[in-house]
């Protein structure tokens, strides 16, 4: 029951006394021109009555732990494929075969596409050591599927010298970067 003689009290938080209070603070310079006064500054004994008065039982809540809101970025990366070339077999001309000089060689390798990218038309093979043997010194990769087998093919021309003739070619993807175990032919020109 309420007698009407108990005085009520509005709990505020600090930061609406303190928003409150900036206004006061505010209006009480507007209105003395910015300069010397004696009157002294408001303090919370001499503010005005229709503040509301923050009640001795009742403490303001002050955060201490509050959380930073946050701005979660996700990116949905294209899973990264590895490259991968393993030779399996000389499908024509093996290693050390006679041929006569200036002949046609229709040289073919076995091969798996061993990694989880797929070849495509980026994809190059490289003279990485010996000879080129009359073949240009780079050729499109065969496209082929991770995890597939394809036939490599270059078609040489053996040199008019005889002798033992060595060319040693590898992969590359399309950014440049070699891949896979290098493959050959070898011959002797007679």
């Amino acid at each position: 029951m309420d007698t009407g003689n108990s005085k009520k009290t509005v709990p505020v938080s600090i930061f609406a006394f303190a928003g409150i209070a900036s206004i006061l603070i505010f209006l009480w310079l507007l209105l003395t021109g910015c300069g010397e006064s004696s009157t002294p500054f408001p303090t919370p004994t001499n503010l005005p009555s229709f503040l509301p008065t923050i009640s001795p039982t009742i403490s303001p809540i002050i955060p201490t732990d509050t959380p930073v809101p946050t701005l979660a970025i996700l990116f949905t990366a294209t899973p990264i494929c590895v490259n991968g070339l393993t030779f399996i077999n000389d499908v024509t001309i093996p290693d050390l075969s006679i041929v006569a000089a200036g002949s046609s060689l229709d040289k073919q390798w076995l091969v798996q596409n061993s990694g989880s990218c797929n070849w495509d038309s980026l994809y190059r093979l490289r003279l990485v050591g010996g000879d080129a043997l009359g073949a240009s010194p780079e050729q499109a990769l065969y496209p082929d599927r991770a995890g597939m087998q394809a036939n490599l093919r270059i078609v040489f021309t053996a040199p008019l010298v005889q002798g033992e003739y060595f060319s040693e070619w590898q992969a590359f993807d399309g950014q440049g970067i070699p891949f896979g175990g290098t493959f050959f032919i070898k011959i002797i020109v007679q």
